[in-house]
Formats: structure tokens, sequence, C-alpha cells
């Protein structure tokens, strides 16, 4: 089931990435912020994708 969800966190990770992308060319975000962007993002889903890992191991 770890393998699953793995494989399934990385293609969701990849996903946002490309759709932050989009997002930062369409509202023209500078270069200089767009790193900004793509760290808080990522750390807000992987905490999203952790803490749904953990509710369904222990339900």
């Amino acid at each position: 089931m770890i393998s699953i969800f793995i494989v399934l966190a990385v293609f969701i990770l990849f996903y946002v990435n490309k759709m932050t992308s989009t997002l930062c060319i369409q509202k023209e975000i500078p270069e200089d912020r767009q790193h900004k962007v793509f760290r808080t993002i990522n750390v807000l889903v992987t905490i999203l994708l952790v803490s749904s890992y953990v509710e369904i191991l222990y339900t």
C-alpha cells in the first residue's frame, strides 16, 4: 500500500508543479519570486499528503 501511495504522491506533486508553473506564467510572476511560490506550494502539498497518509494508516 505504501508503494502505491508514494507513486500517487509523486504524480500529484509533479502535476501541482506543472499547474504552479502555468500560474506563474499566466500571472506574470517575476523569476525571483517564483522560487518562493514553488517552495510554499510544495511544502503545503507535502504536508497534505503526509497527513492524508497518516489518516489512511490509522483508520
